[in-house]
């Protein structure tokens, strides 16, 4: 184990500077999201989100550009970015309607989500504490939403639909790793999702005024910092660790809306995001011991 290397002291320190990273960013995009749709909509926003994005990495890609869009899976990309771009839709939409906290707090059931369609398409095996994870994601889901005894929000619906979305991208992410790197596949979803934000937006197309354009960069940029800060933790640190730093996106998120928009938090979005988080960290505990096993 080299030193700073990967489960090292040093390198769950570093893992700890890059996941500040991640939730600064996660943050920004929250607020960037729900500052845009005071004058933009959704599809709008995924739009100017793909088109930053997607100029900087033509940027970063250079002379190695032929590279970066060589891939024989280009159909799996289309599906795939297609899917995502809904998702990114639902997650924006429901920023603009619902508490950021509620939203995060659905968000947090992708992994749920991704550990059964990973099961279903691709072969993975649900062990007994992998079922369990899977119940208890559930079981936070209906604590949140609370079918039955209070009215259900359409947009907190459509925002679990979002996480559902992302959770089939992300598995169909890990299809395509067996072909494409990773700069590939984040090249080819920002590609592919800027016609298809510029087609969804026009019909209801809104220039955005001057005060929203900072906004409007900010939302890109975060977009590639976020997940690359967050790789960056996943590679330094055991997912163990870097899980419970992630959930730290809810309660700063929650005092960003309890300051910026004075949205006060609900104990229910805030127990069914930690039962939501005790599923996810039994799936890590599940694929950790399939791992081990020889």
């Amino acid at each position: 184990m080299t030193p700073g290397g990967a489960g090292t002291p040093e390198g769950n320190l570093k893992a700890l500077f890059w996941m500040s990273g991640a939730l600064a960013s996660f943050a920004l995009m929250g607020i960037a999201g729900r500052e845009l749709s005071a004058e933009i909509g959704a599809f709008q926003i995924v739009f100017f989100r793909s088109a930053v994005a997607t100029t900087i990495l033509f940027v970063l890609a250079g002379r190695r550009l032929p590279v970066v869009l060589r891939t024989t899976k280009l159909k799996t990309h289309l599906i795939r970015n297609t899917i995502h771009f809904a998702g990114q839709w639902g997650w924006f939409y429901g920023i603009s309607v619902i508490t950021l906290a509620e939203v995060f707090a659905i968000e947090f059931t992708t992994p749920i989500w991704t550990a059964l369609l990973a099961a279903l398409f691709l072969g993975e095996k649900i062990d007994a504490l992998r079922a369990v994870s899977i119940a208890v994601g559930f079981a936070g889901i209906v604590i949140i939403l609370r079918p039955g005894m209070t009215p259900v929000e359409p947009a907190a619906l459509i925002v679990l639909a979002a996480a559902f979305a992302y959770a089939t991208a992300f598995a169909m992410t890990k299809y395509l790793t067996r072909w494409d790197d990773a700069f590939t596949i984040v090249f080819y979803m920002n590609l592919i999702q800027l016609p298809l934000g510029l087609a969804t937006a026009l019909p209801g197309w809104v220039t955005p005024s001057p005060a929203l354009w900072p906004w409007v960069a900010a939302v890109g940029v975060v977009g590639i910092t976020a997940h690359y800060c967050l790789t960056r933790a996943f590679v330094l640190a055991d997912a163990s660790l870097v899980a419970p730093l992630d959930f730290m996106r809810l309660p700063l998120i929650a005092v960003v809306g309890w300051l910026a928009y004075d949205e006060v938090l609900d104990p229910y979005v805030l127990l069914g995001a930690v039962v939501i988080f005790g599923g996810n960290y039994l799936n890590i505990r599940s694929g950790r011991r399939r791992r081990k096993k020889p």
